[in-house]
């Protein structure tokens, strides 16, 4: 067992996630990097972090709608170092659903991954978390509250990880906190295209800080919950530059 705190990071493979786990790495912790199918991005980072200390950073792969997998990789968290004190539910799925064409399977695959999968996660990760006093922290988004127009299935499953946020905060206190943070515009979607240039701009005009924020605004949020806030719990802090006072 190792000395270090351990904090296992969903989708930690690239964009938000990995440079979560960069950070975190640089405060001292462990990292379990978990992804789903980038494994080459996967590995690369985890070189990278084990060249800069040694035995410090795991990669894990689970798919996360499906929820013996998401077991498995609870205890392959837990087992890299013998113990596990942070879990960052990072890992989400985005993509518009207009309500008359939205299926059952829309409604599995972006309520699986981005409410199912927490839950379960983190259930799974109870006993060894109690045991170090850890904490929780799931990425929510602005839009839990303020709706994305053709994005119901979307809004709604991070309304709900909110929710759990703040139901958990009360259930496993005192033994662990459970806190949230909740993105504003920091990394445009991949893919966006010209298209969507209009659209990006109406969102800076409505951000009274009149830029995107930047990966290390989202990842020095998380570290200074899991790592410097021993008394805060059942918060969700918006990192969005101001965007939610104008929505």
């Amino acid at each position: 067992m190792t000395t270090s705190p351990v904090v296992l990071i969903t989708g930690a493979a690239h964009r938000l996630g990995a440079r979560t786990a960069a950070v975190m790495h640089g405060r001292g912790w462990n990292v379990v990097i978990h992804y789903r199918s980038r494994s080459e991005q996967a590995q690369a980072l985890a070189d990278r972090l084990n060249g800069e200390r040694p035995d410090s950073a795991t990669t894990v792969q689970a798919d996360l709608s499906e929820p013996e997998q998401v077991t498995a990789l609870a205890g392959a968290a837990i087992s890299a170092w013998g113990r596990l004190d942070g879990l960052v539910n990072n890992a989400s799925v985005f993509y518009p659903n207009p309500t008359e064409a939205a299926t059952q399977e829309d409604w599995h695959i972006i309520m699986g991954a981005n409410l199912q999968a927490p839950f379960f996660l983190g259930q799974a990760c109870l006993p060894a978390l109690r045991e170090t006093g850890g904490a929780i922290i799931n990425l929510i988004d602005i839009y839990s509250e303020k709706p994305l127009a053709d994005h119901s299935l979307y809004c709604s499953s991070k309304a709900g990880l909110a929710a759990l946020t703040r139901s958990w905060a009360r259930d496993l206190a005192p033994a662990i906190r459970v806190n949230g943070v909740s993105p504003g515009a920091i990394l445009w979607p991949e893919g966006e295209g010209e298209v969507d240039k209009t659209h990006q701009q109406s969102i800076l005009a409505r951000t009274p800080l009149a830029r995107t924020g930047n990966p290390d605004d989202i990842a020095g949020t998380i570290a200074f919950l899991m790592c410097d806030a021993p008394f805060i719990t059942g918060q969700i802090i918006a990192v969005d530059g101001g965007r939610s006072l104008n929505m």
